[in-house]
């Protein structure tokens, strides 16, 4: 069965605490183009670092259902 989006924002959320120590503040999906488990989905986001917040366009790359990497670009 596929991931819903909203699967798929939660484990982004969680590869962001677990990969770079980031709480996100705020994720908004700007395009799902995961299917199947595979793919890339897009969103615009807010993390938290120690207090600090910084916004961000994110890509997670899914492969099986799972995070596989991510590309990023400040906002």
């Amino acid at each position: 069965m596929a991931d819903t989006e909203k699967e798929l924002k939660e484990k982004a959320i969680a590869y962001l605490k677990t990969a770079y120590g980031e709480d996100t503040v705020k994720m908004d999906v700007k395009n799902n183009g995961v299917e199947g488990g595979s793919g890339i989905l897009k969103v615009e986001c807010t993390v938290s670092i120690g207090g600090r917040h910084s916004d961000w366009y994110k890509e997670f790359h899914f492969k099986g259902g799972n995070v596989i990497r991510m590309t990023w670009k400040m906002r």
